[in-house]
């Protein structure tokens, strides 16, 4: 995923954090200056649904505008097959080991 808030923000004519940390507060979310900082440099690790909200509000935008997705990124994580996985056939079944203090899973 890739933050785009500082593209919408622009489009709005917002163009400082410290504009649109006001009119966050404007709006009925006080967001600390570390954190304004935080979203407006780089993108969140995590962000709350409630405050996603208010800034799609303000911004008058949606959340697909502030977050885009990079399929191409997820593809490059995937790994690849190698020659012998693909050479050893499908994976063989996983069968459960009994062993002392186990039991049998339900039925």
């Amino acid at each position: 995923m890739r933050w785009n808030l500082r593209m919408v923000a622009a489009q709005q004519g917002i163009w400082k954090s410290t504009e649109l940390r006001r009119r966050l507060a404007d709006a009925g979310l006080e967001i600390s200056a570390g954190k304004m900082s935080g979203l407006w440099t780089g993108t969140p690790t995590t962000i709350r649904l409630e405050d996603l909200d208010v800034l799609c509000t303000v911004l008058d935008c949606s959340p697909t505008d502030l977050l885009i997705c990079e399929p191409d990124k997820v593809a490059a994580r995937k790994p690849r097959k190698t020659a012998t996985a693909e050479a050893s056939g499908p994976p063989q079944p996983i069968t459960p080991r009994f062993g002392r203090n186990r039991t049998e899973p339900p039925v």
